[in-house]
């Protein structure tokens, strides 16, 4: 498969977030896609991933890009802005830049949560958010060509 994509993995609470990492990489080399089109991005906690979705959307280089992290709440609401900020942030590059963003970063009590989330009962959500990037790739081509009128994004992709 010739889509690229671009991976964005918060380094706190790396005990979770390598395993969310894993967990999307196993599951696009299942389905095909090339580790050449798959490109990881480490940064040190949640907050910073909107700026690196940010610049990866700005570079019209990926097709779709996943976000991964993990935020346990604790005695403080720094859990709350977090969150929030993060969620915005995130969203906000897609609207603006008309590219999948999908939204892997957990947001949870505790850390028998996360495990749940990572191969427990609650399933995989680093392979979940592979298979919603492939997904969304796809129905974003769908609604280009029912609308006729590509992205910048997409006529960039388009001409390489």
């Amino acid at each position: 498969m010739s889509k690229r994509f671009a991976i964005i993995v918060s380094q706190f609470n790396q005990t979770i977030t390598e395993k969310l990492l894993q967990g999307a990489l196993n599951r696009f080399i299942e389905l095909d896609v090339h580790k050449k089109n798959i490109s990881v991005f480490h940064v040190p906690g949640a907050i910073e991933i909107p700026l690196i979705a940010q610049l990866t959307a700005k570079s019209k280089h990926y097709h779709a890009i996943i976000c991964l992290g993990a935020v346990i709440r604790g005695e403080t609401s720094h859990y709350d802005y977090v969150c929030q900020q993060v969620s915005q942030g995130c969203l906000q590059v897609m609207l603006n830049f008309e590219i999948p963003i999908i939204f892997g970063v957990l947001t949870i009590d505790n850390m028998e949560q996360a495990m749940d989330r990572v191969g427990g009962k609650e399933g995989h959500k680093g392979r979940d958010a592979a298979d919603t990037a492939l997904a969304m790739v796809s129905v974003v081509e769908q609604a280009l060509s029912v609308t006729n009128s590509p992205s910048p994004t997409q006529q960039k992709l388009a001409n390489q």
